[in-house]
């Protein structure tokens, strides 16, 4: 395993800066800070000291009337620079902050230093940080926003936030390809502030982050606050049609607002309890009544398996028997929805269910265990015992065993012997 500060002593030994570390990359340049500390305490003489960081040097000056000697001063290579920026002395990072604005590589430390526990440290850095012109931040976003969640580290990001909201709308739609996620998020909100992105192209996004929530959320929100008349469709079509649950559950209570209530039917059968509830909730006020329409999906639900659930999270007790009708249905997921319907009902009969726990799909096997893990201790021993033998499958055997933990669990309560 690496050294933490690899990357530190190659650039004490002069190794040069793209060489030495990947300056593209945020975690580099706080972990270079970090590393300078540690180079510190494993090799001290290796670091500069305060006086080849002030780069002063006697010279004689022959053009005077009479010669003299002065001190002029050579500023320090880029790789000495960049060590003396982390330098444990908050005296020679001070000192070193006087270079950085001939070495714009180096920008990245001198937002490091805006984060710095010296106060007179902070106080310079911030300063020449003012003096960067707003076009040349961007690139820095991913360091500036790792660095706001330090102590001091709001100025950097507030000075990125004016410079985004104020500057070039390509400097925000720039950032919103980025590879880091908070780079993204911080984009993302700007452009939607400042309204850079039309509502289609939002709807599309949404329906695209299938990595970010956090971003679908916000595009899907912002793409129906900017929905139009006779532009529906540009929004609705992609947020409905999203994998993301969030996003099609969106889509659908955008429906109401579109005068388009009857759709959100379609989504009854969701296989997302949040997008099944939303349409619901759009139907009502509509002024349909849902619990007809599963019923009637439940006569046949092949192509709508989560129909079941539908109905057990509207209807009641009464539809159990429609239920237990679905729990042999060929259609798995069916049999699934179907049994953890009953168990939502309370409606379970555990001579009845007993048998599915030889269902062929792993899927119902559990949903069916859950069910009758409450009456385990009424379930035989032995005909438990039996279906947790090496010879039968492996959800099979999960389930058996559970089933006899709660069994045995059930008989300690009781004070009677297990098996």
């Amino acid at each position: 395993m690496g050294r933490d500060y690899e990357a530190a002593e190659r650039l004490a030994r002069g190794i040069r800066l793209r060489e030495a570390l990947d300056t593209s990359s945020a975690d580099a340049w706080t972990a270079l800070d970090l590393g300078v500390r540690i180079l510190a305490y494993e090799s001290p003489g290796l670091l500069p000291s305060c006086d080849r960081v002030d780069g002063r040097r006697l010279c004689w000056n022959w053009d005077a009337p009479l010669p003299s000697v002065n001190w002029s001063r050579t500023p320090p290579d880029e790789p000495l620079l960049a060590v003396a920026l982390c330098h444990p002395d908050g005296r020679i990072r001070e000192a070193a902050l006087e270079w950085v604005a001939r070495s714009p590589a180096l920008r990245p430390l001198l937002v490091v230093r805006c984060a710095d526990w010296v106060g007179p440290v902070r106080a310079r850095a911030r300063a020449l940080f003012s003096e960067v012109p707003g076009r040349e931040l961007p690139p820095l976003s991913a360091l500036v926003l790792r660095l706001s969640r330090r102590g001091h580290g709001d100025f950097a990001r507030e000075r990125l936030e004016r410079a985004l909201r104020d500057g070039a709308a390509e400097d925000v739609v720039a950032l919103l390809t980025s590879e880091d996620r908070a780079t993204r998020r911080f984009a993302y909100r700007i452009a939607v502030d400042r309204g850079l992105l039309a509502p289609a192209t939002l709807a599309r996004t949404a329906a695209a982050a299938s990595d970010d929530v956090r971003i679908q959320t916000l595009c899907a929100e912002a793409a129906i606050a900017g929905m139009r008349d006779g532009a529906y469709d540009e929004v609705l079509g992609p947020l409905l049609s999203a994998r993301s649950p969030q996003v099609r559950s969106a889509g659908v209570t955008a429906l109401r607002r579109a005068g388009r209530q009857g759709e959100a039917a379609a989504f009854l059968a969701d296989r997302s309890g949040v997008v099944r509830a939303c349409a619901r909730y759009v139907l009502r006020q509509g002024g349909i009544d849902p619990l007809p329409l599963y019923r009637s999906m439940c006569a046949d639900p092949a192509a709508c398996p989560a129909a079941p659930a539908g109905l057990v999270e509207c209807g009641t007790r009464a539809d159990a028997p429609a239920l237990w009708t679905l729990v042999t249905h060929p259609v798995p997921a069916v049999r699934v929805h179907a049994v953890d319907g009953l168990r939502a009902l309370d409606a379970v009969r555990h001579t009845q269910l007993r048998p599915l726990l030889d269902d062929p799909s792993p899927a119902v096997i559990r949903a069916v265990t859950q069910a009758l893990l409450p009456d385990a201790d009424r379930i035989p021993h032995e005909w438990l015992l039996a279906r947790a033998g090496a010879d039968r499958p492996r959800a099979l055997r999960v389930a058996a065993e559970r089933l006899l933990r709660a069994h045995a669990r059930a008989a300690v309560r009781q004070g009677w012997p297990a098996g």
